[in-house]
């Protein structure tokens, strides 16, 4: 697993979980507060599955694993009475009160959400990507950058999305030589990564 920058900057963490990625549906949290109050989105109802009312689900971040411990989703709107893996890297779901395939396709590219603080506690250093969006961004000379609106994983590496005031957007690396350090209020950046 690769290494990140602890949340404190001291040292280097063991790596990302819960990793919903901007390009694919999510909640969009406020920056704002504890983050107590953000909903992670771990899956989208991608259509219906038979005729019985039955979903087909595209699980983000850490997948099944992730998703399995709910039974309610989005502030109770959706609560699960069954869950199977597929096979492929998704899931099949079956909701409270969707009795045919006409409902469930009602429910097409719905986010499944639950609160932050229902995710499974963290070990040291480990962090959950949700938890970086919307922070405010700073130069290790303290001048302001922008804010993360996006955090990828191509492979290589987390890579940061940061956006500027003027809209135009750039992306760094989270590693330590890129992000020094972060916490809950901001994130620092090299000045030399900062286009």
């Amino acid at each position: 697993m690769p290494t990140h920058p602890s949340p404190s900057g001291e040292g280097p963490g063991v790596g990302a979980v819960g990793s919903p990625r901007l390009d694919q549906p999510h909640s969009n949290p406020s920056p704002e507060g504890d983050g107590s109050e953000r909903a992670v989105t771990l899956a989208a109802v991608i259509g219906a599955h038979g005729v019985t009312g039955e979903v087909r689900l595209k699980l983000l971040g850490e997948g099944f694993a992730a998703l399995k411990p709910h039974k309610s989703f989005n502030g109770g709107a959706l609560v699960l009475e069954t869950l199977r893996d597929d096979g492929k890297g998704g899931a099949i779901a079956r909701f409270a009160g969707i009795a045919d395939r006409t409902a469930a396709e009602k429910l097409r590219g719905t986010t499944l959400t639950v609160p932050r603080p229902a995710l499974a506690p963290l070990e040291e250093g480990e962090f959950y990507h949700a938890d970086l969006l919307g922070l405010a961004v700073v130069t290790d000379a303290d001048a302001p950058v922008g804010r993360v609106c996006a955090v990828e994983n191509f492979g290589a590496t987390d890579i940061v999305e940061i956006e500027k005031p003027d809209g135009k957007r750039f992306m760094v690396p989270l590693t330590t030589q890129a992000v020094p350090e972060w916490n809950a209020e901001r994130l620092v950046v090299a000045a030399d990564f900062v286009t």
